[in-house]
């Protein structure tokens, strides 16, 4: 039987990152994906400078093999349905906010310098406990398991650490690299993603162009006729002239769990969920990946500590961990605002807001997607 003493079930930057941290330490890591990495991963695709810093990512080492798309602006407004042009709010910055990668590229990259023995093409389809180990697929003995497989992940699901019913985030999206023709027919610029949200603010669309790469989606927290919300944004986006064409590749779709709406158990003995197994989404942007590298940095900062004992309360200092990071990130004047209102109100304010330059900048942008005056990490 094989063994290691740290078992991540996930290879995308939550799991990656947790094994990058414990390099060195001299914790035998393995990672174990049902994937073939690189594979394609669907998600909108751009990070903020705190993901590079707090993996120590040089752009200048990244960008010359991969794509990493610099961001200085933002185009935001409201889908409306008979739109014939745009009347979306610019907001420019004077320096890099944010980037846009392409996700097959990046967490290839973040497991290849993760240091963790891989186990790839290899689902995870038993997990029990035995003794102070937990046996996987009656083939490999862990001291602690780390689930890291995303919403779905099968560490949650075979452990009861994920719940039913639970309330997602949907979404749809597509990237594809544009043709010349398309190149032509596209208004959207490389350095200004463009957002636009639903009127009952329920959910938001985007336009997110990287290089010649071109990502298209629309992700709601109602799922009820998701495809009509997608159709709409489609039309939005021809209609105001941001697109010319159809889209050459089908949608994909995927959900979310948003921090502070699961119930999920996070930790367990010899246990931890990280990143979108944890449900650890940005509420106002859904934003995943910034959340998943920080809470695997936590996980091995936990493991670390722990000393040897993984039992759940040598363990139990990780909730309270993400908590400090995290706590307060829904509770900002507009977001407690926006859930007392009716939704009538909230139709009614939406365009007047999202068509606002100071909305668009300080509470839009700078608080919900860029988290501007978020704590230093780690938590103190």
């Amino acid at each position: 039987m094989d063994a290691c003493d740290v078992l991540i079930v996930g290879g995308g930057p939550a799991g990656s990152s947790c094994a990058w941290k414990l390099r060195g330490s001299g914790l035998n890591v393995a990672i174990l994906d049902r994937h073939v990495f690189p594979r394609d991963k669907v998600c909108g695709g751009w990070i903020t400078p705190e993901v590079l810093s707090q993996l120590k990512i040089d752009p200048a080492d990244y960008e010359p093999e991969h794509v990493l798309q610099t961001i200085t602006a933002f185009r935001t407004g409201c889908i409306q349905a008979s739109a014939s042009e745009d009347s979306a709010v610019q907001t420019d910055y004077r320096a890099v906010v944010s980037y846009g990668i392409r996700r097959r590229e990046f967490d290839h990259y973040l497991l290849q310098r993760s240091g963790a023995r891989l186990l790839q093409g290899v689902n995870l389809t038993s997990l029990e406990r035995s003794g102070e180990h937990w046996i996987t697929n009656a083939q490999i003995r862990a001291r602690v398991v780390v689930g890291a497989g995303g919403h779905f992940c099968p560490v949650a699901r075979l452990t009861a650490a994920k719940p039913k019913p639970e309330s997602v985030v949907v979404a749809q999206e597509a990237e594809f690299e544009m043709d010349a023709s398309q190149i032509a027919g596209c208004r959207v610029q490389p350095e200004t993603p463009e957002l636009y949200f639903c009127p009952d603010m329920k959910g938001y669309g985007w336009c997110f162009r990287k290089r010649n790469f071109l990502n298209i989606g629309l992700g709601r927290m109602d799922p009820h006729r998701l495809s009509d919300h997608v159709s709409r944004f489609l039309g939005f986006l021809k209609s105001t002239g941001r697109i010319s064409f159809g889209l050459p590749a089908s949608m994909c779709g995927h959900a979310y769990l948003l921090y502070g709406r699961s119930p999920r158990i996070l930790v367990q003995d010899g246990l931890l969920l990280i990143g979108d197994a944890a449900g650890l989404a940005y509420p106002q942007s859904g934003e995943g990946i910034l959340p998943a590298v920080e809470s695997g940095l936590l996980a091995a900062q936990t493991i670390l500590a722990a000393s040897g004992t993984f039992s759940r309360e040598q363990l139990g200092a990780y909730p309270e961990l993400l908590r400090r990071r995290f706590g307060s990130s829904s509770e900002h004047w507009a977001t407690c605002l926006g859930r007392r209102l009716p939704a009538g109100v909230i139709r009614a304010l939406s365009h007047p807001l999202l068509t606002s330059p100071w909305f668009a900048r300080q509470v839009l942008l700078d608080r919900w997607f860029l988290h501007t005056g978020q704590m230093a990490f780690p938590p103190a």
